[in-house]
């Protein structure tokens, strides 16, 4: 019997994805997704509410609350966020 091998990892995407480029891509959807679901629980708005701010259908709401990140490109994202008048700025940082 071979002995399992204990990894550690940054985040989650980091131990699931492919690549690390993929992993930075998923990473960087899930902080949008997670910062965009903050905003509409903030302003207690419900799905056809936020479906109406944010330029989309509720159902798309719906998946965006329920973490189908799979769903979601960065382009998505970032339209979304900007109908909800916010700015969305990426910072670069050397990878460990």
């Amino acid at each position: 019997m071979s002995k399992l091998e204990r990894q550690s990892f940054a985040n989650v995407w980091d131990a699931i994805a492919d690549t690390p480029e993929e992993a930075a891509n998923l990473t960087l959807r899930s902080e949008l997704m997670d910062e965009i679901e903050a905003i509409i629980k903030k302003n207690g708005w419900t799905q056809a509410e936020a479906a109406k701010r944010c330029g989309v259908t509720q159902p798309r709401i719906n998946d965006l609350l329920r973490g189908r990140i799979s769903r979601f490109s960065i382009d998505a994202l970032v339209n979304i966020a900007a109908a909800l008048g916010r700015k969305v700025r990426v910072s670069l940082e050397d990878a460990a």
